[in-house]
């Protein structure tokens, strides 16, 4: 079978969570954000999962996300929707009791003719310049907000990964300026902003890539285990290029592993020539370029080649593999495709 194999561990999921809740009070709600399709590991299988092990709040970016989560979970959880109330989400929020996070006067306007008994959040741009109600925007709808009493009040800190603590404490101090004497719940903190600590909790936290055991939560248990099928193994002699454009000259004679999977499978061409794969604990170099369907690999320090090399195992964390393709964890987990066999460890 060429058919590479994705574990995905729910357990380990829901202990990322906890971990994460106990990094503030008991009077801090931790939910969870479940964006794309749950950071691409199956919003079908984490969700319940996650509700199960305590969560009742939710996010995602759409309303069609929120459509598909509300079939997954009970009617009592809350699902934020972060785009907010785009035109036409008006049925799928609606009907699927969906929480829409305005994030500009506009929606504001459209949410309250078209909703107005409706619950909303508001999200409210405090320096990172990406989503949000402008400060003199949330200003001036104020009084009028506060008259529907919102579900929540947020803001997304935009540097909470960084030692330089200036531009988080600059967004701090927005938020807390825009929402002073306001009774409603407020958030401020997703992965990186629950590490910052006491100050940045407030009422809800909104954990994401932490629950996944990326950075920049290193305290989180492994989820992940991407075991490739080895399909050729042959000996390239000194001076053979390997791969299209001859990318990697073999420097001595090489035994290479030809596995199946490559770009199509979410494993970026920037690996290539400059990542490891593992068999077992035994690191192995990429060589050459990563193609749609296939990576080469030096496994001349093999005694054997076994019948599966692996990517993101206990030996090689999701972020190891992303700092060798220069990206994030986000990207690389966010990007696998949808040829895996996926197995999820209850």
């Amino acid at each position: 079978m060429a058919q590479s194999i994705l574990t995905v561990n729910l357990p380990a999921i829901a202990e990322n969570w906890r971990r994460l809740d106990r990094l503030s009070p008991p009077s801090v709600e931790t939910g969870a954000v479940l964006k794309a399709n749950s950071y691409g590991l199956g919003i079908d299988k984490v969700a319940p999962y996650l509700e199960k092990t305590g969560v009742k709040s939710f996010f995602v970016a759409l309303a069609e996300e929120g459509k598909e989560l509300r079939k997954l979970i009970s009617g009592k959880a809350r699902i934020f929707v972060l785009s907010g109330y785009m035109k036409g989400d008006k049925p799928l929020i609606k009907e699927m009791n969906l929480i829409p996070v305005i994030v500009t006067p506009e929606q504001y306007l459209r949410f309250v003719e078209d909703l107005p008994n409706h619950k909303f959040g508001i999200q409210i741009d405090t320096g990172m310049n990406r989503l949000g109600m402008e400060p003199e925007h949330f200003l001036a709808l104020k009084d009028r907000i506060v008259s529907l009493r919102p579900e929540l009040i947020m803001s997304h800190l935009g540097c909470a990964d960084e030692e330089d603590q200036t531009t988080n404490r600059m967004q701090l101090r927005n938020f807390r300026d825009l929402t002073r004497g306001m009774d409603f719940p407020l958030s401020l903190s997703a992965t990186g902003g629950i590490l910052l600590g006491d100050e940045y909790f407030f009422d809800l936290c909104r954990p994401g890539i932490g629950l996944f055991g990326g950075l920049p939560f290193n305290d989180g248990v492994q989820v992940l285990s991407l075991k490739i099928p080895v399909i050729q193994v042959q000996k390239v002699c000194k001076g053979e290029g390997v791969g299209y454009n001859r990318a990697w000259i073999a420097p001595r004679d090489t035994i290479l592993a030809t596995v199946a999977a490559g770009y199509a499978d979410g494993l970026i061409r920037s690996l290539s020539n400059n990542s490891l794969i593992y068999a077992n604990n035994t690191p192995c170099p990429v060589v050459g370029r990563v193609s749609m369907d296939m990576i080469t690999v030096d496994v001349s320090g093999l005694q054997d080649v076994p019948e599966y090399l692996e990517f993101m195992g206990l030996a090689q964390r999701l972020d190891d593999l992303a700092r060798q393709a220069s990206t994030i964890g986000h990207e690389l987990l966010t990007s696998l495709g949808q040829r895996y066999k996926k197995i999820y460890v209850h």
